[in-house]
């Protein structure tokens, strides 16, 4: 292959556009042939990418990514990558949306989907406007409300969560509510916003503590930590004397102290260690996995949480003045 050609697909993340290719002086014939042989894969019409990229893209955000630097790609006026297109680009954790797109916004045009594609009629300021990995994009306060706007929630406060929770501020996410006063579906970004945690460390505890205030339970305190002489622990969330995990695989296959990695007996008894020391306390404990806080499990893990909080309090009530030797009360930070 022709090195100008790899040279451009070296600095566009893997990938090159039709036009781009015959520019580079390939022909339509090679085109087709890398296609039908497996090397290139169409990411969408007019767009190729290596099949190994493609191949080693396996999380549905990651896909999501490729799809919209393709679509972006194709784009030749000029625009910011926003909303959930620019969240991918941030690194910020987000709940897509059953019909993705790509989106994009552009002061001077009219807002229209075409080709898969979203453009936004919306001004912008010059601060708003940040890089991420060489792609100019709203920067993440900015996109997190968007996504508030057009989404409403959970998807709104899932992303307001996450650019909270490393290190956003309430007045600057209302800032910039207040220049959008009478922008298309404002009330929805309010209602976010007011619903938001900067407490939530990712997407699945901001779907768990909402699950939690629907069911009643509350108020939900995120990120509860406690040490004493022989550890120090946290909770993803407490309310009364009970705290609400999170399960995931992350927290299965995490290093310890000594950076290696645990294997899965380690991990587990470790975290049944943590939960013993957390229960001498007279705490109850309740988990959640993925399909208990996102999907038709919810509805049975709202009933599940309460009765769990309901018999925790009537068994120790609700007051932790007793713990308060052992509370951390610094906020956890993000790492």
């Amino acid at each position: 292959m022709r090195t100008k050609v790899l040279g451009l697909m070296a600095n566009q993340h893997g990938l090159i556009s039709r036009a781009q290719a015959l520019a580079a002086d390939m022909t339509t014939e090679e085109i087709v042939r890398l296609v039908r042989s497996g090397r290139w894969c169409v990411v969408r019409r007019g767009v190729y990418a290596d099949a190994e990229l493609v191949s080693s893209t396996t999380t549905l955000a990651g896909r999501q990514r490729l799809v919209d630097r393709a679509a972006c790609l194709r784009i030749t006026v000029p625009f910011v990558r926003s909303h959930e297109t620019a969240a991918l680009e941030l690194g910020l954790g987000l709940l897509l949306p059953p019909r993705r797109m790509t989106h994009v916004t552009r002061p001077n045009v009219g807002t229209h989907n075409r080709h898969g594609i979203k453009h936004h009629l919306a001004p912008y300021r010059k601060g708003d406007v940040v890089e991420a990995n060489g792609f100019r994009v709203l920067d993440p306060a900015r996109t997190a409300i968007d996504i508030a706007r057009e989404h409403g929630s959970p998807y709104g406060e899932v992303a307001i969560d996450r650019v909270r929770w490393q290190g956003t501020t309430v007045l600057e996410l209302e800032n910039i509510l207040d220049t959008m006063l009478h922008w298309p579906d404002h009330r929805r970004a309010v209602i976010c916003l007011a619903q938001s945690s900067g407490g939530s460390e990712s997407v699945p505890e901001t779907l768990m503590r909402l699950l939690l205030e629907e069911s009643g339970i509350g108020p939900v305190h995120t990120q509860f930590g406690m040490r004493d002489e022989r550890r120090e622990a946290w909770a993803d969330a407490r309310a009364g004397r009970h705290l609400f995990e999170f399960d995931g695989r992350q927290k299965y296959q995490r290093p310890d102290t000594s950076r290696r990695l645990l294997t899965p007996e380690d991990a587990l008894f470790e975290e049944k260690n943590r939960e013993d020391w957390f229960r001498g306390y007279r705490l109850g404990m309740s988990r959640f996995i993925w399909t208990d806080v996102w999907g038709p499990g919810r509805g049975a893990a709202k009933l599940r949480a309460r009765r769990a909080y309901d018999a925790t309090t009537a068994m120790w009530g609700t007051d932790i003045s007793d713990l308060a030797p052992y509370v951390i009360v610094e906020r956890r930070r993000a790492a």
